[in-house]
């Protein structure tokens, strides 16, 4: 049976797309969906498979515009392609970026005003209710997991890039199918499976008291670390794609318990204008700098992390992530991304205000993130 209920209903099964896709249409009573996706996936060929799913009932609208990182200005055009078709249903198709994508949309058309006052910094949470169209999402990377989150990371007109947050973000249905995966680029591959393995990372240490998440997470970390490797160097291996799929999904289901500094700065970094950095990349450079920084005050959670990723005891946890995102070919610098000192100077500050740095086990503040990213660069 592919169907797991969690924080909701989630088909997680080979070759499942088809059949999940008729039963929950037919399920909402779906009949002109609005699909959000991008470029890549349309190059894939993956869109057209999508869309051969639909019953002939069904009348899909695509937009296939989304940024790598999504914008304000993008959900406003997806939004108004919504309304103008009379669409029912918001389908994220794609990696997070679409799928947050789809989640800020679907507040733009049943919310009103800018999606400002709807992030979480700014007392937004609160203020998004449960009025939003039905969202589905169907994710063909393994790494941000925001098929099963919460929330919604998206550049805002002011050049921020900040998290919108709510239960009603969550979608109502999650296609999970390994087989989307299969031709994920090498590269594409490693930045989001770094994502997926730093979520388990960050949420097992964060500060807030969730066992459920705490074992969801070392499980997600586990199944991870023994498969990206393989998921990167054979992208055929269709095991190693469905475990990294599992640790993405595991990745977001533990992270409503938080996530901390890494992803502060990655935020924080991504938002910039004119670097167009890749979220996952970013964090598998910030994790090692931010461990050890958090080591004063959470050392003693290393040893269940270690033992995840079948390391010694003795050995060094940054280090050896450290060494697992170089044999996987990502960089080990910022400067390799194109990241310089102006943008870690811009970055710091909104860092210290990003809504992730609250579960950070140690205060960090806009001084403390300008040294790490020193440190990175």
């Amino acid at each position: 049976m592919s169907l797991i209920n969690y924080l909701t209903r989630i088909h997680f099964a080979d070759d499942v797309l088809e059949e999940a896709l008729l039963a929950e249409t037919a399920a909402l009573g779906i009949r002109r969906p609005l699909v959000v996706t991008d470029r890549g996936v349309l190059g894939a060929g993956l869109l057209d498979r999508l869309l051969d799913s639909f019953d002939s009932r069904t009348e899909p609208v695509v937009f296939s515009e989304t940024p790598s990182n999504p914008t304000e200005a993008a959900c406003r055009q997806a939004a108004e392609i919504f309304k103008g078709n009379d669409c029912d249903c918001l389908i994220g198709f794609g990696g997070g970026s679409s799928i947050d994508l789809a989640k800020a949309a679907g507040i733009l058309v049943s919310h009103d005003g800018a999606l400002q006052s709807y992030a979480a910094v700014e007392g937004g949470t609160a203020r998004i209710r449960d009025v939003l169209p039905p969202i589905i999402a169907i994710p063909t990377t393994a790494g941000t997991g925001s098929e099963v989150g919460r929330g919604a990371l998206i550049i805002l007109d002011d050049g921020r890039k900040l998290g919108l947050l709510s239960p009603y973000l969550i979608p109502k249905v999650a296609i999970c199918d390994p087989t989307l995966t299969l031709t994920l680029p090498p590269l594409l591959t490693a930045g989001t499976g770094m994502d997926a393995l730093t979520h388990c990372v960050e949420t097992y240490i964060a500060t807030a008291y969730n066992p459920p998440a705490d074992g969801i997470a070392l499980d997600g970390l586990r199944r991870a670390a023994a498969n990206i490797e393989r998921a990167v160097q054979k992208g055929s291996d269709l095991q190693a794609r469905r475990e990294m799929m599992a640790a993405a999904m595991n990745g977001a289901l533990a992270f409503q318990k938080g996530l901390g500094g890494v992803h502060a700065m990655s935020h924080a970094l991504g938002g910039l204008a004119g670097y167009h950095l890749h979220h996952g990349t970013l964090n598998a450079v910030l994790l090692p700098h931010m461990l050890e920084f958090n080591a004063p005050a959470v050392s003693h959670r290393y040893t269940a992390l270690k033992d995840a990723i079948d390391l010694p005891r003795g050995d060094d946890l940054s280090e050896a992530l450290s060494r697992l995102s170089c044999r996987i070919g990502l960089p080990k610098k910022l400067a390799a991304m194109g990241v310089d000192r102006a943008a870690i100077e811009k970055a710091a500050p909104q860092a210290e205000k990003d809504h992730t740095n609250g579960t950070n086990p140690r205060r960090a503040t806009a001084s403390d993130y300008l040294q790490l990213m020193s440190a990175a660069l």
